[in-house]
This record gives structure tokens, C-alpha cells and sequence, in this order.
């Protein structure tokens, strides 16, 4: 093989290792809009390659995806063998949910949370993948609003759980064994709240006891953006993914 043959491929698989850019409707984007009305779709739908023995998991939270998202776009592939070589589909490209209004909308059945903010010249609007609650644990669906954003918040585990998980303490303090990552967003909806995690392959998956996760950049961009009085809408836990193809 020629050296400039090699170095060709080198700088292929460079490239194939760069996190991926995103526009500005993605927490990664830099910009919001704004748009003059609310669009049917935002993004487009990306190839990616994976590197070799990284995982379908890896990937998305590689991507900023969710998880479940990126199964159901490559439901063909074994999601702890990706082929080499071969490409796998991001599914970027995603429908706004019928119901968004200003402040955020949360999709259970789609696992997205949306923010969308109404000004004099348009719409801005973000989505993020997210975390739900788990079988027995199920996020509920209603009206609701941001009550308080708190950084660094300390872990206080319900009693209910402390009585079937015995060897947990009282409080939990912050840093890296908070499940709550570094920021809680408080809802009105009892006992449940938006926050980061010190897990974020649970992303895009149903593995809490019924609050919202983020990935620990998501919600620091989402927090900003909200504040106590926020208004919350979130879905039903039916229908269909709400992901847009071309």
C-alpha cells in the first residue's frame, strides 16, 4: 500500500471518529432558529461508521441519541456487534409532535423532550433524547410546570425505595455516585423531576423510577433555557416513534 494510500484512510477513519455535527434544533447545535413557524420536521438523517468493537449504546450517546431511537432505526443489526466497515443510520431527522407549544413537551412514545420558545421573530426549539420511567414506575402524562432548577442537588432516595433497597443512605450528596447528576429540574408532577445522571447509557431507555434523564450536557443547555413557572406538557406513553424518514 502506498503512503498516500495509507494516509487517505487514516484521515477516512479520523473522520468517521469525529463526533457528530449536528444543526441547530440538537443540543450540540449552537443556534435555536429562529424559524417564522413551526416546521413539520427538523434535521436529516446522518451515515455513520462505526469504529472497531463499539456498541450501538456507545454510539448514541457518542451521536446525542437515545438509545431505543437508534435500535429502531437499525433494527437489523446486533446492537453489541456492529459490522465494520458497513454503515449505520443516525436518525436525525425527527417530526415535532403535534402539541408543541412554548415550553416543554415531553414524548414518551418517541422519548424526546422538547423545548420550543415563541419570540416576535419565530420559534426556537430544541429536543433532547431522554430517560423514562421503568415498568411499575411509568412517567405520568398531564399538565404541568417547572417548579425549581437546582444545581449540584443532593439525592434524597423515597422511602419507598430505601424499603426495598435497605443498603441505601438517607442522602446522597453531590457528585459522581448522584443519580441525579448535576442538575434537578423540579415539576409540580409529585415527586417527579428533569434532571442529568451519572449513567448516561440509560439514556433513550426505560430505567428510572419515573422522572426524565438526560444526558449530563442536555440538561445543562435545557436549564438554562426554563425557569420556575416553565410550562410542562407530557404525552401519553402510546403511539408511534414520532422519528421522520426522507
Amino acid at each position: 500500500m502506498s503512503r498516500r494510500l495509507s494516509t487517505i484512510l487514516s484521515l477516512l477513519i479520523c473522520l468517521a471518529l469525529v463526533p457528530v455535527s449536528v444543526p441547530a434544533w440538537h443540543p450540540r447545535g449552537r443556534d435555536t432558529g429562529p424559524w417564522p413557524t413551526l416546521p413539520e420536521a427538523v434535521g436529516h438523517d446522518r451515515l455513520y461508521y462505526p469504529a472497531p468493537g463499539e456498541t450501538l449504546m456507545e454510539v448514541a450517546r457518542r451521536a446525542g441519541l437515545g438509545f431505543s431511537n437508534l435500535r429502531r432505526a437499525n433494527p437489523e443489526l446486533d446492537p453489541w456487534r456492529l459490522p465494520v466497515g458497513a454503515p449505520i443510520l443516525l436518525p436525525l431527522r425527527v417530526r415535532l409532535p403535534d402539541d408543541l407549544d412554548s415550553g416543554i413537551t415531553i414524548d414518551l412514545a418517541g422519548m424526546r423532550l422538547w423545548w420550543a420558545h415563541r419570540t416576535a421573530t419565530g420559534w426556537q426549539i430544541r429536543w433532547y433524547p431522554i430517560g423514562i420511567g421503568r415498568e411499575g414506575f411509568t412517567t405520568p402524562s398531564g399538565e404541568f410546570q417547572v417548579t425549581t432548577v437546582v444545581d449540584h442537588p443532593t439525592w434524597f432516595p423515597p422511602e419507598t425505595m430505601r424499603a426495598t433497597e435497605p443498603d441505601l443512605p438517607p442522602a446522597v450528596p453531590p457528585g459522581p455516585d448522584n443519580p441525579l447528576g448535576d442538575i434537578w429540574i423540579g415539576t409540580s408532577a409529585p415527586g417527579i423531576g428533569i434532571h442529568g445522571t451519572n449513567r448516561p447509557f440509560g439514556v433513550g431507555r426505560r430505567v428510572s423510577h419515573g422522572c426524565i434523564r438526560l444526558y449530563p450536557e442536555d440538561i445543562r443547555d435545557l436549564a438554562r433555557r426554563v425557569a420556575p413557572g416553565t410550562p410542562i406538557r407530557i404525552r401519553m406513553d402510546t403511539g408511534p416513534d414520532l422519528t421522520a424518514r426522507n
